[in-house]
C-alpha cells in the first residue's frame, strides 16, 4: 500500500541503499613516501586506488584488504530487506520485526566501516577520512525507526478497532 507513510520511508531506504552501493564511504591515505601519496576509496565494490600519478609508476606494490565481503553483503541486504519489508504490509508484526533487524544492520554497517578504518590505520599505515556516502546508513537507520513507529501505530489502531467490534 503506497499511500502509507512507512511505505514511502521504506522506498526511500531502498533508493538510498542502491546509491550506497555505488558511492565510497571511506578514504584511506597513505603517508607520502618517495614523493608519492597513495589514496584509496573503500566502498561496497571494494578498495579502489585513486592515485593519479600511479599510472606512471610500476615499482609500487598493489595494496589489498582482505575480507571486504562483509561490507558488500551489508550494502546489498539493506535495500533488499527494505524492499521485502514493503510487501509485508498485511503482517505488520513481522514487518516491524524485520524493520528492527534492518535498523541493527544499518548500525552494523558502521561497525564494519570502523573495523576497516582500524585495519587500514594499523596494518596498512594509512589515515582515514569518512566521505559523504558514510551518512547514508544513518539516514536509513532514522527512516527505519520512523517506519517501525508508524507500523506499530497502525497495528495498535487495528487492534483497537477489533476490540470495538
Amino acid at each position: 500500500m503506497i499511500q502509507r507513510r512507512q511505505t514511502l520511508y521504506l522506498l526511500t531506504i531502498v533508493i538510498l541503499g542502491v546509491v550506497l552501493f555505488f558511492v565510497p564511504v571511506l578514504q584511506l591515505t597513505s603517508p607520502e613516501t618517495a614523493g608519492l601519496q597513495r589514496m584509496f576509496y573503500l566502498g561496497a565494490e571494494g578498495l579502489e586506488e585513486i592515485t593519479p600519478e600511479l599510472e606512471f609508476r610500476t615499482d609500487l606494490p598493489p595494496v589489498t584488504m582482505n575480507g571486504l565481503w562483509g561490507l558488500t553483503v551489508a550494502t546489498v541486504l539493506i535495500p533488499l530487506l527494505a524492499l521485502v519489508d514493503i510487501f509485508l504490509y498485511k503482517n505488520r508484526i513481522l514487518q516491524a520485526r524485520l524493520n528492527i533487524f534492518l535498523a541493527m544492520l544499518c548500525l552494523g554497517y558502521y561497525a564494519l566501516v570502523c573495523m576497516y578504518a582500524w585495519f587500514g590505520k594499523h596494518n596498512l599505515g594509512t589515515d582515514w577520512d569518512l566521505l559523504f556516502g558514510a551518512c547514508i546508513p544513518l539516514i536509513c537507520f532514522v527512516l527505519t525507526l520512523g517506519a517501525t513507529r508508524l507500523i506499530l501505530k497502525d497495528e495498535a489502531l487495528v487492534r483497537a478497532a477489533d476490540r470495538i467490534r
